[in-house]
């Protein structure tokens, strides 16, 4: 099967897909997905802000359409334009997704492209920058350090749990 979507209490929790071959050797990872009013305005707005399209918008069947962004600083990620999909039915929930941050290199330049491109405020704290939009907290970005090694800008999804310590152990396990 090539796409798989989670389900949590029969809502749609998150969604995994097999690599293709031309994906050869890019390590399995989470794809953190915007919605958007319009995949085809996003796409071009990124561009015209520095972005790369990696992947022009496109249908997803009759659930949506979405595009591949690269934002100037190199990290990737996705906007989504629903259609019979809404996106995620659960979150803030254990064994839900609950929070997005942006790992980066160059923060103010990261900051200047999503806030032109989403609308997004920031609550800046010398350590970790909180993303806003309408007052809400929806995410966060921090700085990669020199200690990290080689680490390119990106995206990473939370997922929330009960009990941290339990939840590795099982993630160990399994």
């Amino acid at each position: 099967e090539t796409y798989t979507m989670f389900k949590k209490d029969g809502q749609d929790a998150a969604a995994g897909y097999r690599l293709r071959p031309d994906q050869r050797g890019v390590p399995p990872h989470w794809m953190v997905y915007v919605r958007v009013a319009s995949a085809d305005d996003a796409a071009a707005k990124a561009k015209d802000l520095g972005a790369k399209v990696l992947a022009e918008p496109f249908d997803v069947f009759d659930a949506g359409r979405m595009a591949v962004l690269q934002d100037p600083t190199g990290a990737v990620f996705a906007v989504w334009q629903a259609k019979r999909n809404e996106g995620l039915g659960v979150i803030d929930e254990p064994g839900a997704f609950c929070w997005a941050e942006l790992m980066g290199k160059d923060l103010p330049r990261s900051a200047t492209f999503y806030k032109s491109l989403f609308g997004w405020g920031t609550k800046d704290d010398p350590r970790y920058t909180e993303w806003t939009l309408g007052g809400r907290s929806i995410g966060g970005m921090i700085q990669i350090q020199k200690d990290w090694g080689d680490v390119p800008p990106h995206w990473l999804a939370y997922f929330q749990v009960e009990d941290c310590d339990r939840s590795v152990g099982k993630a160990k396990e399994l």
